[in-house]
């Protein structure tokens, strides 16, 4: 709102014309979500921590995890997405389909996250709100989002997959791509949801998937620079650089509260929304299979919450000592710190490989 109100006095004000440039309104958003979220986050885990909104820990976890956690309160997205919307609505091109997209996504999975959180604190128990409700939920939003921007999205490319290392082979999805869309969208926001299980573990990958996407956004939507990288041109898609800004501004504020110890959790109301985020700029940009690459630590931990559960149902034995994987880490007597830093550590180079697929082709 705050971009197309300057927009009015360019002609009067020419320095205003700086606000034009998707790079320079991406440094905007980043700082605002940034101190916005520095700004209010201490208020906010008092508050909070004086209302008992705390998080359930589960009873059959780590028992040093159960100790160290028990007592730090809960539903921190809030916070972020209190920062990342505000950051958005202020320097985002709002009549940019693809940022309409990004934001009903972010919004209505970080409500049913919060759903979620609620019962869980309600009830002082880390069941919430039943699997399939939530499954079933988060389904029937994507296909609503899914449908909203295929039929107002201009552009002929939109049912194609594109695939890395490979100048030539595009499959064109048709009507499948909005089943295929809803599976990253909502595979995206769980992925990100089972990984959100120690002090800063989820937190730092977003920033950096976000990173990569800032990006690969604009380099997308801007002619020059995809007919070099050899990568689909979408007209208008850079402007969706500016929500990755405001992703990574937000998290990096968290970060500040989030950092071990952890004053405060984001909850299922930051990392289903996060998720559902980051699917939905995958599939805009139209690199969703880059996506899975540069968020790979987000697919192993849910590949293996996975395959515990058909390791156990078809054998009755479990191949992790815990799932997801962090906690078998855990379990294995690694201190937090550690599993923490080398699950970041292999985050950078998975988002190295990503990038590097733009000019491997």
């Amino acid at each position: 709102m705050l971009y197309q109100f300057l927009l009015n006095f360019i002609d009067t004000f020419s320095f205003l014309n700086v606000f034009k440039y998707i790079t320079f309104r991406t440094g905007l958003s980043l700082f605002t979500s940034l101190i916005i979220v520095l700004l209010i986050g201490e208020p906010f885990i008092k508050f909070f921590s004086n209302r008992k909104i705390l998080n359930p820990i589960r009873d059959d976890g780590p028992k040093d995890h159960i100790v160290k956690k028990i007592g730090t309160p809960t539903m921190g997205g809030v916070i972020i997405l209190f920062g990342l919307l505000i950051s958005i609505l202020c320097w985002g091109d709002l009549s940019n389909v693809g940022i309409l997209f990004c934001i009903y996504i972010t919004t209505s999975f970080g409500l049913l996250g919060a759903l979620d959180d609620y019962k869980k604190i309600r009830y002082n128990n880390s069941s919430g709100i039943s699997s399939k409700f939530k499954m079933i939920s988060q389904i029937l939003l994507a296909i609503l989002g899914i449908s909203f921007f295929v039929y107002f999205a201009d552009y002929q490319e939109i049912t194609n997959l594109y695939f890395p290392f490979f100048k030539n082979l595009i499959i064109n999805l048709g009507w499948f791509f909005i089943p295929f869309s809803v599976f990253v969208i909502v595979g995206s926001s769980n992925a990100v949801n089972l990984t959100d299980g120690l002090d800063g573990l989820a937190t730092v990958p977003v920033i950096l998937v976000a990173g990569c996407f800032a990006f690969i956004s604009y380099v997308t939507g801007n002619i020059v620079f995809s007919d070099y990288l050899q990568i689909p041109y979408i007209e208008g898609t850079g402007e969706v650089s500016i929500f990755c800004g405001a992703i990574i501004g937000s998290c990096l504020g968290f970060l500040w509260f989030n950092a071990p110890p952890a004053k405060i959790f984001m909850g299922d109301t930051g990392s289903l929304a996060l998720g559902g985020s980051l699917g939905a700029v995958g599939i805009i940009t139209k690199h969703e299979i880059v996506l899975a690459i540069t968020g790979g630590l987000f697919v192993l931990e849910a590949i293996s919450v996975m395959v515990q559960v058909i390791s156990f149902k078809l054998t009755g034995k479990r191949i992790f000592r815990m799932a997801p994987i962090h906690h078998h880490f855990e379990k294995k007597g690694w201190p937090e710190s550690t599993i923490v830093i080398r699950f970041w550590i292999i985050s950078i180079i998975l988002a190295m490989i990503g990038l590097a697929t733009l000019k491997l082709r």
